[in-house]
This record gives C-alpha cells, sequence and structure tokens, in this order.
C-alpha cells in the first residue's frame, strides 16, 4: 500500500502502517501540519478553514478527524459535509475562509483518500506552500490551542445549490435554449457526489435526467476514472432510455466526460474542446491545458484567433500559466474544465452548463457536435513503479534515444514528431510512469505506445 506526498496534496490508502498509508494518525499530523502552515500566513486571531468531502466509504472518519485536529489547533471549520471539490473551492472565498480542505482520492479507487490542501482563494497550493507543509509535518514541535482557545465547527450543508447558483449567473450559461431543446440526459454518479450535484443542476436546467449510480455510498460501481473501458453500462443506459447524451464524472466531480446519443464515448480529452469552442465563440482569446492533453485545443484555440500553451502537468500548474497568459478557458484533457469567471479551479458542473449551452444552440445531435471537431486518438498507458525502478535515470535514457526530435522536459520528456507525440512522466497521485501518446488514427498511438513502453523496460531490464 502507498502513502504519497506530493503537489496534488497527501493521497493514501487506508489502514496499514503508519507513515506507509494514509492512517488515522498520518491525517492528523497533515492536517495539524496544514493548520500550522495556514496560521504562518497572517496574523489574526480567527482561522476559519472550510471542509468537504466525497463520498468515499473512508471520508467521514478522515473528515472527522481532520477537523477536529483544526478545532484543536483553534481554527474555526465551515462543515460542508458530502460535497465535491469544486464546491469546496467555490466555498472558500464565498466564506471569507482561510483555506479548505477536501477529503478525496479523486479517480483513485475506494480503499485510496486524500487530503487536497486549498488556500485562502480556493486554490490549490503551489509546490513552494505544498513543501512548507510536508516539512512541518515532519517535525515534532507543533503547538496546539488550550482549552479556552479551541475552534468551532459550523454545518453548511446549503453550498452544492450555492455552487449551482453560480454557476446559472454565468454569462454564457443560456439557460433558456437549454430548456428549450428538452434534452434527456443518463447521469452515471458513480455512487458519490455528483450522483447529488448533476442531477440538481440539470433539474434547475429543465433537463430531462435518468440517473444511474447516484446513490451517495461510496461503493464505486465501476472503476471510477471516467474512462471508456469503465462505462458499458452508462452506453447502454444511453440507448435503452434514447437519450441525447451520458454525463459522467469523477467521485469528487471535477472530471467529466460526456457520451453521444449512440452510446459512444465523446471523448473525454474533447470535454475542454467542446467547451472551449463555445467560450471562444463568444469571448475569444488564450487557451491554456497541460502536456498530456490533446493538440485539438490548440486547433480550436487558432481558429478563434487565440494563442495556445502547455503547462506542466497538475491543476496549479496550468491554473498558474492560465493567469500568466490571460486565457479564459483552460484545464486538463482528463476532462477537467477551469474557466476562471467562476473560478480557478477544475469544476464538472461550470464544463456542463457550457458544454448544453453548446449544443443547445447549434442545435444538433453529440455525434454530430463531435464530428465538427480535429480527429486525434490518443493511448494511455502505464508501469507499475516498484522500489528498485529509478525513474529518473529511464526518463534520462529517454531523452537521450529521441534527443534529435522536438523534446520539452519541463515535466517528464515529451517527444514531439511531426504527426504524433509521446509524454513520459511519473504520476504525482499514483506509484506509475504514464505513458500518454496521440496520433492521427487509435491504431498509431497504441503502437507507439506499445514502442516506448518497450523500450522502457528494455532500459530498466524488466
Amino acid at each position: 500500500m502507498t502513502l504519497i506526498k506530493s503537489i496534488s496534496g497527501i493521497r493514501g490508502t487506508i489502514g496499514g502502517q503508519v507513515g506507509e498509508n494514509l492512517t488515522p494518525i498520518d491525517a492528523v499530523k497533515f492536517a495539524s501540519a496544514y493548520g500550522i502552515w495556514l496560521k504562518q500566513q497572517r496574523n489574526k486571531e480567527n482561522f476559519r478553514v472550510v471542509v468537504g468531502r466525497d463520498a468515499r466509504i473512508s471520508g467521514e472518519m478522515i473528515q472527522n478527524l481532520v477537523m477536529n485536529t483544526l478545532v484543536g489547533l483553534g481554527i474555526h471549520v465551515i462543515d460542508l459535509g458530502l460535497s465535491t471539490t469544486p464546491t469546496v473551492e467555490v466555498a472558500v472565498p464565498m466564506e471569507h475562509a482561510d483555506g479548505g480542505i477536501i477529503l478525496t482520492a479523486s479517480h483513485n479507487p475506494k480503499q485510496w483518500n486524500a487530503l487536497k490542501l486549498l488556500n485562502a482563494k480556493g486554490e490549490f497550493l503551489n509546490g513552494e506552500e505544498g513543501a512548507k507543509i510536508l516539512a512541518i509535518a515532519e517535525t515534532d514541535t507543533m503547538q496546539f490551542a488550550d482549552v479556552d482557545n479551541l475552534g468551532k465547527i459550523t454545518k453548511n450543508q446549503a453550498y452544492i445549490d450555492l455552487h449551482i447558483d453560480e454557476v446559472l449567473k454565468m454569462p454564457l450559461v443560456n439557460k433558456k435554449a437549454i430548456e428549450d431543446a428538452n434534452f434527456k440526459v443518463v447521469v452515471d454518479g458513480v455512487n458519490s457526489t455528483g450522483g447529488i450535484a448533476i442531477p440538481l443542476l440539470l433539474e434547475r436546467l429543465g433537463v430531462q435526467t435518468v440517473k444511474l449510480y447516484c446513490e451517495p455510498n461510496g461503493e464505486f460501481p465501476h472503476n471510477p476514472e471516467p474512462l471508456k473501458e469503465h462505462l458499458g453500462d452508462l452506453s447502454k443506459a444511453v440507448t435503452k432510455a434514447h437519450a441525447d447524451l451520458g454525463i459522467v464524472v469523477d467521485p469528487d466531480v471535477d472530471r467529466l466526460a460526456f457520451m453521444d446519443e449512440k452510446g459512444d464515448m465523446f471523448g473525454e480529452e474533447y470535454t475542454l474542446v467542446a467547451c472551449a469552442d463555445y467560450v471562444l465563440s463568444k469571448t475569444p482569446g488564450n487557451t491554456v491545458s497541460n502536456m498530456s492533453s490533446t493538440r485539438a485545443l490548440r486547433d480550436i484555440t487558432l481558429k478563434h484567433g487565440g494563442n495556445y500553451e502547455a503547462s506542466a502537468v497538475g491543476e496549479v500548474n496550468v491554473v498558474e500559466l492560465m493567469k500568466k497568459n490571460k486565457a479564459i478557458i483552460g484545464g486538463e484533457g482528463n476532462g477537467g474544465i477551469i474557466y476562471p469567471e467562476l473560478h480557478y479551479g477544475r469544476d464538472a458542473l461550470v464544463g456542463v452548463a457550457l458544454f448544453l449551452s453548446l449544443l443547445a444552440e447549434k442545435q444538433m445531435k453529440t455525434s454530430e457536435l463531435r464530428a465538427t471537431y480535429p480527429n486525434y486518438f490518443m493511448s494511455k498507458k502505464k508501469i507499475e513503479l516498484t522500489p528498485t525502478l529509478d525513474v529518473d535515470a529511464i526518463l534520462k535514457a529517454m531523452e537521450e534515444r529521441y534527443q534529435n526530435e522536438k523534446l520539452t522536459t519541463i515535466d517528464g520528456v515529451k517527444i514531439d514528431f511531426s504527426n504524433s507525440w509521446v509524454h513520459l512522466r511519473k504520476s504525482n497521485t499514483e506509484p506509475i510512469i504514464r505513458i500518454y501518446t496521440e496520433a492521427p488514427s487509435q491504431n498509431e498511438a497504441d503502437k507507439l505506445a506499445d514502442k516506448v513502453i518497450s523500450e522502457i523496460k528494455a532500459i530498466a531490464n524488466i
């Protein structure tokens, strides 16, 4: 089992050995470190932190540990209970809080959980801030509040509704067109909080909703990563219901993928492409995605007269480059939409509202809309890491092997060929090397990935 400390937060499997897994002691230690770091940021008396969780089985236990640790530091807690990552991000500035914590391991299976840490803007901490918290966690000099200065916990379970209010206020959300389109949609909420939030949003938009796995009990009915190979039940449900499309989110509702009326994937990479196409058609400007995302976003951005830039993988890196380049929309190819009009965070609710606005205005079927975009095909594979594998040496060897090609090394190694690319990097969230490729056909993308995997195995003698 594993405990991973990275730019994406503190993530691990529940149970097992302290320091090697996300045990109660580890949850308290890292929540303490975060609270102490937060108090170092400002000289004031009252500190407030927003805390919410997805529906995974360990969530209530971890949340209670985290909240009461903050109380022990003299920090007041706003408890959102079952929530979504973007909802907590929206709630932090609305509450004028000093930070936020989301208890979720995102797309990881049910045995995982994590502490995702936010600043006072409701945005993820950067690498430098994360490093300071990790350093504090390793000290034995943490100071807690005395009995007269303990924090208090206040429950507020209205924030999913408040989040939806903010989404519907966005000028580009065409509520009337969506209502007039009389959409019928199947929602796969993977038995987490997307099963609460997405149907509520669709109801407010006048969309007929068929619920699939929308009971927030944390018993994921399939692998919770919203990829084609995990969504056979959604495909069947869409065609059986004669729906206009299917919607699937990950457990914390920051990733979003669509399925067309035929039960075929729209493509998680094309969630951002379609939403950007809509936004850029109304408000031209620049875009950003990470290095592992499709070239189609670049093509759409250029079509609308904007400038496209690619960042290192990780939401905080995308946001940093978006701010620098004044991008009006951005995100990650895994189905993460970042629309600064509302906030700088991946938000499936924002993505649903923008996508349905586009589909309603175009008066097209979902499959017809997909056919209007450039066709690229991706392969996303991985190699499990073992303690003996030297990832840095492997990446360096691959860099040398392809030194005559266009290389980018700000995040692993990306090799750009004339009509394809491959990106190799160590994951921030799992003990794996990710191998992403893109090419003009699925066969070419798969072949390129398999070729690179065989080269890595030869280098590593595995």
